[in-house]
Order: C-alpha cells, then sequence, then structure tokens
C-alpha cells in the first residue's frame, strides 16, 4: 500500500488528509481493522519507535499508552506486585506475559490520561496483553503482529471498529526527516542517538552508586523523553514510568507535573485507596474518576452527602493531608530525567519531594554547581548525560 486516505487533518475542517512515503515506496505499516485517523498515526508512528528503541536499550518487551503525540506511560515487562495488579485493574487475570505486564503498567501508570489511548507494543500482540486491552478504553493499536486469537479479540472492541494497525518490525526511516510548517519545508536529521550505559557515565555528584535498576531506569526516562513533547520531564521506577510532565514552557512546571502525576501514582497504594469499596455498579472509568477526586482537593465532591452513597458501598473517611504527607515519605529510590538542563535547583527539591534518588540531565545550565550542590545536600546520584532530547 503506497498511501492511506484520512477522513481528515488534526481537525475536521483539514482536507484533504493521506500518508504516503514521499519516495513513492509501499509504507511500511498495514490497518488490519477499523480507518485510524490523522493523530493516530501519529501516536501510533511515535509509540513504535519508543518501544523498539526501549526494547533494544532494556532487552524487555515494552508498552507504551501514547495520548495527543505524548506518552502517558511507558514501561517494560517486569513481573507485577499484587499491589500494582490491583491499581491497573488486573488482578483478577492471574499470572501475565511479560509483554501484558509491560502495557498494564504503561496504562495503569496514568489511567486519567491514558483513557483513550493510542497503544504501542514491541512484540507480536499476545492473548494475555489483547484481554487487557479488550475492557479498556482505547483508539487503537500498533504492533509487529498479532497472535490469531488476540487478534479476534482486538477486532470486536468498539463494534468492530478498533483500529488496528500492523508495522514492519525491520523498518528503517530515512537519515533526513521533512515536514511542512505554514508552507515552508523544514529538513533535518533523524534523531537517531543512541541511549546506552555509557550515556549515565558522567556522574557530577559526591554520591556516585548508581545500581543496575537505576541504570534500566534512566533509559527508560530518557527514551521515554526522547518522544515526549518538549519541555518534558519524567520520573521513573522498577521499569516504568510513574509521572510524565510534557510540553509545559517553564522546565519547573514539567517537573511539578509529573511529580504529582508520580505522588498520585504512589498514594493509589496506599491503604486508604486499596480499601476503597466502590458500589457494584460503579464503571472502570467512574471509579477512576473517583480515585482521582478523593486524593485531590476537591474530594467532598465524592464524599459528600447524597454521592457518595452512589460511589462507594460504605463512606470512607477523608484521607487527610497529614496521612498523605506521611505515606508519599516512604516513596524512595526514584529516577527523574529531563530532555534539557535543570536551570535552577528548585527542580531537584520537586523532586527530591518525590523520592528522586537518581538523576539524568543534559547539563550546561550556568548554574550547574548550584544544582549540584542541592542533589549532594540529599544525597541524590547525578549523571549529566552532556545530550539533549527536545522532541517537536
Amino acid at each position: 500500500m503506497k498511501e492511506i486516505q484520512l477522513k481528515y487533518g488534526c481537525n475536521p475542517n483539514q482536507k484533504p488528509a493521506r500518508i504516503f512515503m514521499k519516495d513513492g515506496s509501499d509504507l511500511p505499516a498495514e490497518v488490519l481493522n477499523g480507518k485510524p485517523g490523522y493523530i493516530n498515526f501519529l501516536d501510533a508512528f511515535n509509540g513504535w519507535q519508543l518501544v523498539k528503541e526501549l526494547k533494544g536499550a532494556a532487552g524487555l518487551p515494552a508498552a507504551t499508552s501514547f495520548k495527543h503525540v505524548s506518552p502517558a506511560g511507558a514501561a517494560v515487562g517486569l513481573p507485577l506486585t499484587d499491589t500494582l495488579a490491583k491499581i491497573y485493574a488486573v488482578e483478577d487475570l492471574g499470572e501475565l506475559s511479560p509483554l501484558a505486564c509491560a502495557y498494564a503498567r504503561a496504562r495503569g501508570a496514568d489511567r486519567m490520561s491514558s483513557y483513550g489511548d493510542y497503544i504501542a507494543l514491541s512484540d507480536v500482540c499476545d492473548i494475555d496483553t489483547a484481554r487487557i486491552i479488550s475492557r479498556e478504553s482505547s483508539d487503537g493499536i500498533i504492533a509487529p503482529g498479532y497472535e490469531p486469537e488476540a487478534l479476534k479479540i482486538l477486532k470486536r472492541k468498539k463494534k468492530e471498529t478498533y483500529n488496528i494497525i500492523k508495522i514492519d518490525n525491520a523498518y528503517v526511516p530515512q537519515p533526513l526527516e521533512t515536514k511542512q510548517i505554514y508552507g515552508i519545508s523544514f529538513e533535518q536529521g533523524r534523531n537517531g542517538f543512541e541511549i546506552n550505559n555509557e550515556m549515565f557515565s558522567n556522574i557530577v555528584t559526591v554520591n556516585k552508586e548508581l545500581p543496575e535498576q537505576a541504570v534500566i531506569d534512566m533509559k527508560i526516562a530518557m527514551i521515554t523523553l526522547k518522544y515526549t513533547q518538549s519541555n518534558s520531564v519524567c520520573y521513573v521506577k522498577n521499569g516504568q514510568a510513574i509521572g510524565i510532565g510534557a510540553g509545559q514552557q517553564s522546565r519547573i512546571h514539567c517537573t511539578r507535573l509529573a511529580g504529582n502525576k508520580a505522588d498520585s501514582w504512589y498514594l493509589r497504594q496506599a491503604p486508604q485507596v486499596l480499601g476503597l469499596e466502590f458500589a457494584d455498579t460503579l464503571y472502570r472509568v467512574d471509579r477512576d474518576n473517583a480515585i482521582d477526586f478523593f486524593l485531590g482537593d476537591d474530594y467532598m465532591d465524592v464524599l459528600a452527602d447524597g454521592v457518595w452513597e452512589t460511589i462507594f458501598k460504605v463512606k470512607p473517611p477523608v484521607f487527610t493531608k497529614e496521612e498523605k504527607k506521611a505515606w508519599l515519605s516512604s516513596n524512595t529510590n526514584v529516577t527523574v530525567g529531563s530532555d534539557a538542563f535543570f536551570p535552577f535547583s528548585d527542580n531537584i527539591e520537586r523532586a527530591f519531594r518525590s523520592g528522586a534518588k537518581y538523576i539524568a540531565q543534559p547539563g550546561g545550565s550556568i548554574r550547574d554547581d548550584l544544582v549540584i550542590e542541592c542533589c549532594n545536600m540529599h544525597g541524590i546520584v547525578m549523571c549529566m548525560t552532556g545530550t539533549r532530547l527536545f522532541h517537536h
């Protein structure tokens, strides 16, 4: 197939729309079901690059949950604890394949942002992964292949209109990329920078103890940032992104946004949340929304009399600020990555409050010495990679 005609571009008024190969060759992707749109393909191809690179760097199956051309989550296929299985809503599915664990992690880290996602998988989609996808709200999937039964499961989604793309795993893009803005052509070399162990060898802090898991998490952070709309900051723990702050004009706003998401991820594992008794009639998405309100400042929106009865079987007590602060203080060994240098130490202070122990950032700020000093004060290990990873 040399081109695919699309219903419209980013918005319904943007017509005509298509994807095609500029050199007239066949597209490296095939639509197996549905009719993906312009934004679907943007998410699919960006997500595919992320998971393919992540698998190559970590040596494990990888998955990402993409929304609006940035990942809501990304992870590799490490086993799930019972607690994670519960907060990711897969506790009833039994033991999962590594690929299914990767997607459960990628989808579950930020379930609010992942709602209606486009999925990218590094490996052939198996039945376990398809079973998870089948009961989540999702726009589509891209993978290098599908087990026959998994494909049947996915094709039944959205009244058999679910978007399914098969990508050629052997496809190698041209070294030069072009796009048009306002009728003007832009050209640049594709960002083929390889993220490997050597990237994290320049440790500039007093504490230089960088365990193997932290190196893996740094790779996940930096590869995720490589395909996240800039500015961006990513928090990672034990093989998965737990908070991504994308597209903010200020670095500290990225750090806060990602940190708030990481805090929410960890708070969902607190006994006060795990013990919530939801009404049997509550839909999965409504449960996610209720948890979000329960953890936020607007908790009375779900705890007020006349409201809580429609959400919970038993009215839960307020999860107080003091209780949340105490629980968050137990979150440790978090890795934080940034796509460009941290210009001020306030970023380090904010990351530290969310458990940051390891940081990877390019360096190059005129205030690098103050940022390093702040890391030393908190016992943080910081690598300066010397490589910026903007993505626009």
